[in-house]
């Protein structure tokens, strides 16, 4: 597995990491024991990072993660970024020191440690990305041992760029992909210049570039694939990275046989592997967070991280498939 620095928190993280909102149970059902399961096949195989949010089935997926941790043991070598905001409505006066305190002392209590290595505000409003006084407030937290670092998840580039201008910021989540290729203009140039981390979310656009789906894929009832397609719930671009459904087919398949042409590679390397790989391999980007529903895809993953340089010949396949398909529609929005 590859590693990277975590920008300002100087962490050494794995370049593929572990996102777990699915094991919140909001993609499905995940029990309890398959959860610990995905967790230990990730840290065994070299995860060093696994994302969180207090809001992951209402703060299951950071109490699981704080169970597994502990019986890990206190040298577990595993840094874990969680993220808050989301637990009242989005409002920029909820967004105050009160309430930050409040927010992490639950993360805290779920995750069982005194001090949170990440804490991350969950795709917050526009105004709250440009407000000092949040800073103010985060820059508080830190002084009083709560948490170590502080960075934002965010939906636009515009907002990650406002993000990464202020000093203490020390990651930028940020949905980016093959299908979500507007970070690369100026935000990673931006945040390697500031030493800013960047964690990508969203690397597999809600599995489409996994190449399994097809026009006849359903998902389950409470999954946000079902639900959130009309970014009825939160923002659009969270599912599908905002991709239409029959659209995201035709590019996966033309992102799947992009990935036949590589050569010196295993040839039971999987279309995901390759997304992974080609994404956690972009100069500036410090961890990818992809989720697994088991410790078998939890370690397919973890395999991305450690594949060769996949060369400039397959950026312009990945560049000529956003440019010919998905430019248009998703360019301007994110």
């Amino acid at each position: 597995m590859q590693t990277r620095l975590l920008g300002k928190t100087h962490r050494t993280v794995s370049a593929v990491g572990l996102g777990t909102w699915q094991l919140g149970a909001d993609w499905g059902e995940v029990s309890e024991a398959d959860a610990h399961q995905v967790l230990a096949a990730a840290a065994d195989s070299g995860v060093t990072f696994f994302d969180t949010a207090d809001v992951y089935g209402d703060g299951r997926s950071e109490r699981v993660i704080g169970r597994f941790l502990k019986e890990r043991g206190a040298d577990h070598g595993i840094t874990v970024a969680t993220k808050m905001g989301r637990r009242m409505d989005q409002l920029p006066e909820n967004y105050s020191l009160e309430n930050f305190r409040a927010w992490t002392d639950r993360s805290r209590k779920n995750l069982g440690v005194d001090t949170l290595d990440l804490v991350q505000l969950h795709c917050p409003p526009t105004a709250v990305v440009n407000s000092d006084e949040v800073y103010d407030a985060l820059d508080t937290l830190v002084a009083e041992g709560a948490i170590a670092h502080y960075g934002l998840s965010v939906e636009t580039s515009e907002q990650a760029l406002a993000a990464i201008a202020r000093p203490n910021v020390a990651t930028i989540q940020i949905i980016l992909n093959a299908f979500r290729l507007k970070p690369l203009d100026a935000v990673l140039p931006a945040a390697r210049a500031a030493n800013v981390g960047i964690i990508a979310r969203v690397p597999l656009a809600s599995g489409l570039l996994t190449g399994k789906y097809t026009a006849a894929t359903t998902f389950a009832a409470n999954d946000h694939r079902t639900y959130n397609r009309d970014g009825s719930h939160f923002d659009v671009g969270e599912t599908f990275s905002g991709v239409d459904y029959s659209v995201g087919l035709e590019a996966a398949a033309r992102f799947a046989a992009l990935a036949q042409t590589v050569d010196g590679v295993s040839p039971e390397t999987t279309t995901a592997q390759f997304a992974l790989a080609w994404l956690a391999q972009l100069d500036g980007v410090s961890s990818v967070i992809p989720g697994a529903r088991s410790a078998e895809q939890a370690k397919a993953n973890t395999a991305a991280g450690s594949l060769p340089a996949l060369g400039d010949a397959f950026n312009a396949g990945v560049q000529e498939i956003y440019d010919s398909l998905l430019r248009a529609d998703i360019h301007p929005r994110w």
